[in-house]
């Protein structure tokens, strides 16, 4: 991706353009939002041609800086397309909100306000469409180019993983030693200074992939890379920026102390619990025919001998056990000899009706009442039986930080992760998890919502 240097700071060029040309589909937003609304009542404009180019301009500029506000141009936003899809929404109502305050405080500014939702909605439409086509025919604009100073060895899992809108132009490697193409990454000689490589490559990071850094690090081009714009990123950052998990392997305590994340903000806190309350509530109501078409199913399937709900122990915040109740979808003699086991693909204790339950998440329902309680919220790490915990917290010393956060019906992880069924999965969705734990947020917790209505339809992790 190509950038230009602005006042000592490199910007991508086509993400520019890009700015650009919604500002213009915004300004023609408006204009047809006035046309529409002025032809129902009026057959011209109460005002003149210079003042509607000037409203025209004040809204492309607004909306404009609003969606850049919310970070949507930035590239290879880390949702994606539905990512997009809600930062545009957010960032157009801002925009609203921003264009209604400026005509509040400048009083010759007169923007009616069926004009200006109008305008909000066509707008939505236009750009959602405009990056639909964009994510389709030229895919590279939302993608970053990286240049690696070091080896492969470092991110070769995140190459072989696939990571998403990941685009490496090329590698410097310090030694000769350092060098493995395992991947067809092309070598770029460091002749010259790595400020100017990177920017001849047209990159826009550069990822530090160096094992032992002993008097191995070219300090002075890197500090100067960095003060010209183009960021310097660690492994960790990388990975968790374009796998959105907290790689184990390169966990550090120093590097969970200065990392950035781990909020746990009142407001945050109280908007998460609100919500809780509001969903779990209205989702109960809206699923009870279905609940009790899950029980009356497990019941017949059994000949109404036994329970179709079981209760069985969790951990949850903090290490508080609690019970959940959900349908049972395996044979009461699952665990006959009292050992706790993990859950496997085409399980045998699985049930018929639970198989299905299982696929569509309706097993998990009776939950709703964990929810409502407080015990558990929508969105958070999977509860976990204290058995594995306190096994797993002992063989890896980070598993007790998922608990710092209360366990959720559906989560990072889950939609990440397949379901695990050994240590190993744990392991790796304890990953995922941690990612959950440091960057949670409302804006996440929708993400997160969203994503799982494929994993319902779809069937997409379940067992």
């Amino acid at each position: 991706m190509q950038s230009i240097r602005i006042f000592g700071h490199f910007l991508r060029l086509p993400l520019i353009l890009l700015a650009l040309l919604e500002g213009i589909v915004f300004a023609l937003s408006f204009f047809a939002a006035a046309q529409i609304r002025y032809q129902l009542i009026t057959d011209s404009a109460p005002f003149g041609s210079g003042e509607f180019a000037v409203y025209m301009l004040l809204v492309g500029v607004v909306f404009v800086l609003a969606m850049a506000s919310v970070g949507l141009y930035e590239a290879s936003l880390r949702e994606g397309l539905t990512g997009s899809i809600i930062r545009i929404a957010l960032a157009l109502f801002l925009g609203t909100l921003a264009i209604g305050a400026i005509t509040f405080a400048v009083p010759h500014i007169e923007v009616w306000r069926s004009v200006l939702a109008g305008t909000a909605v066509l707008s939505f439409l236009a750009a959602t469409l405009l990056r639909l086509v964009l994510y389709r025919l030229e895919p590279s604009i939302f993608q970053r180019r990286i240049l690696i100073v070091g080896d492969t060895s470092v991110v070769n899992f995140v190459l072989a993983e696939k990571a998403r809108d990941l685009l490496i132009a090329g590698i410097v490697p310090l030694t000769e030693e350092s060098w493995e193409n395992g991947h067809g990454i092309p070598k770029l000689p460091h002749d010259a200074p790595l400020v100017h490589i990177a920017t001849s490559a047209g990159v826009n990071e550069i990822l530090l992939a160096i094992k032992d850094r002993r008097g191995a690090l070219p300090m002075e081009e890197l500090l100067d890379c960095r003060m010209s714009g183009i960021p310097v990123l660690e492994p960790q950052d990388f990975v968790e920026r374009e796998l959105g998990m907290v790689k184990l392997d390169y966990l550090t305590p120093s590097w969970l102390v200065r990392a950035s994340g781990f909020d746990q903000g009142t407001m945050t806190l109280l908007l998460k619990r609100l919500f809780d309350l509001a969903a779990a509530a209205g989702l109960f109501v809206l699923s009870s025919p279905i609940m009790a078409l899950a029980a009356l199913a497990i019941a017949m399937e059994d000949g109404f001998r036994h329970p179709v709900l079981y209760r069985q122990v969790r951990i949850g915040k903090d290490g508080h056990p609690f019970k959940v109740t959900k349908f049972r979808s395996m044979r009461v003699d699952a665990e006959a000899d009292g050992k706790a086991r993990w859950a496997t693909k085409n399980d045998p204790r699985i049930t018929r009706v639970g198989s299905f339950l299982r696929k569509t998440r309706i097993d998990e329902l009776p939950q709703l009442v964990s929810v409502l309680k407080g015990e558990m919220s929508f969105v958070g790490p999977r509860p976990e039986r204290p058995e594995f915990v306190g096994h797993l917290a002992v063989k890896h010393p980070y598993y007790a930080a998922r608990l710092r956060v209360k366990p959720g019906l559906t989560g990072w992880a889950q939609l990440k992760y397949p379901y695990g069924s050994t240590e190993e999965d744990a392991l790796r969705k304890l990953e995922y998890d941690l990612y959950y734990v440091k960057n949670h947020s409302t804006f996440l917790d929708v993400l997160i919502l969203l994503q799982t209505v494929e994993v319902v339809l779809f069937g997409k992790g379940a067992l």
